[in-house]
């Protein structure tokens, strides 16, 4: 089958454009306008899509974590009622859906829970992705596939045995996998970039890579690896609050994030040797012997 599957309009897999996407994830710290305003760094970086997350906190919060104390922007609160402060409800969403579409970009969600599925069951949106947190959460699993929208199943801190079994649920011809390493942020020496090949081998479906490290030329080399989308969390100033934003790229940079990648595309070829028009001077002027 063709190693290639549609999110929304546009065909992602070999032979097609890198589908990249910014990851807001929880970077608005609840602010529905800081949320906008990414959405329009995205578009004019050139991103395809923006990402969200979605949990019921009750729900998706480990019972061990409820109650353990943070420090936050809005006080020192347990846990749980910090996931409550970064959630948004569906008249946020409206906000951020009209949005989206009024600047011509994809907007999807990591879904945490059945729950959120129901949610966000009610937009239009045109995949879902299952964190790596929940790659073993089998209801999520086939609640998702029964929604019929591709599914982008990243494999972080879990074993090829938990990947194997996990794909093994799923329609295949409606799967990506993304490579990635759940440290925020990651060091190169554990970015472990082969496994994309690895997957590539393992499994018939598009691989992508979802990056949390430092720097921008690692997710162009996973590009070149053979990553059919790439990840990263974006944020408006790498100061802000949150746990996620050293991880994340900066406006100027993910602009030229975008441009690394598709000059990549461009510099891979087809792999067929071939003597181009441009090297005929060169050939004239410096071979001696034909």
């Amino acid at each position: 089958m063709a190693r290639e599957l549609k999110i929304g309009k546009q065909l992602v897999g070999d032979g097609h454009p890198t589908y990249i996407v910014g990851e807001i994830g929880i970077n608005h710290n609840g602010d529905v306008e800081v949320a906008k305003q990414l959405i329009d760094l995205a578009k004019w970086a050139g991103v395809d899509a923006v990402k969200f997350q979605k949990r019921t906190p009750e729900l998706a919060v480990p019972a061990d974590q409820k109650d353990k104390m943070r420090e936050t922007p809005w006080g020192y609160i347990s846990y749980l009622d910090y996931r409550y402060k970064v959630e948004f409800g569906e008249k946020e969403y409206r906000e951020i859906e009209a949005h989206a579409k009024q600047k011509g970009i994809d907007w999807f969600v990591s879904v945490w829970d059945e729950g959120s599925v129901d949610f966000m069951e009610k937009f239009d949106t045109p995949t879902y992705k299952v964190p790596s947190a929940s790659l073993t959460d089998k209801g999520l699993l086939t609640h998702l596939k029964k929604t019929g929208k591709p599914i982008v199943l990243s494999t972080g801190m879990s074993t090829m045995e938990q990947i194997k079994d996990s794909v093994s649920m799923m329609d295949m011809k409606n799967l990506m996998l993304t490579h990635t390493t759940s440290t925020y942020p990651c060091e190169p020496e554990e970015l472990n970039l082969k496994m994309i090949q690895t997957l590539r081998d393992t499994f018939p479906c598009p691989v992508g890579y979802s990056g949390h490290e430092v720097g921008l030329v690692i997710s162009a080399v996973a590009v070149a690896m053979g990553a059919s989308l790439v990840e990263r969390h974006i944020t408006l100033d790498r100061a802000m609050w949150g746990s996620d934003q050293a991880a994340s790229v900066e406006p100027g940079g993910l602009q030229r994030l975008v441009k690394y990648i598709r000059v990549t595309e461009q510099a891979l070829g087809d792999g067929e040797k071939k003597v181009y028009e441009s090297e005929q001077a060169s050939l004239k002027k410096l071979r001696r012997v034909q």
